[in-house]
């Protein structure tokens, strides 16, 4: 649905509200109220109050929902392997440094699963 005149302002006044009770800062203000200036459509808008609470524009209470996030980007067989498997295959190998390294690489045993977890969940919210 497309935006009118005065949806824009009412978005704008928000953000404004929003500066005020210390949600926002200038520098954040100005890249939000820039994109609402922009913007042509109520969805466009959706992105730039989604983690604002209340006070919300007119034009985002009139039923407007979010557009769909993609859980994960690309839909290979092989990437969503990697990307589940990742941290239990990062585990075995962890396990076997640490066995055939005699408990000298245990950095590099207790580090391998949670670096490849961190790189994994960060993958899944993509």
């Amino acid at each position: 649905m497309r935006l009118s005149d005065d949806e824009r302002q009412d978005a704008l006044d928000v953000l404004e509200e929003h500066v005020r009770s210390g949600r926002l800062d200038i520098d954040e203000y100005g890249t939000r109220s820039a994109k609402v200036t922009a913007a042509k459509r109520v969805s466009e808008l959706v992105p730039l109050f989604d983690d604002l609470p209340s006070p919300r524009p007119s034009a985002l209470l009139n039923g407007a929902s979010a557009p769909p996030v993609p859980v994960m980007s690309g839909d290979g067989a092989l990437q969503q392997f990697l990307i589940r498997g990742a941290v239990p295959i990062a585990i075995v190998l962890a396990v076997a440094v640490l066995i055939l390294s005699r408990g000298r690489l245990l950095i590099i045993s207790v580090a391998l699963p949670l670096v490849v977890a961190m790189i994994a969940g960060a993958r899944r919210r993509r």
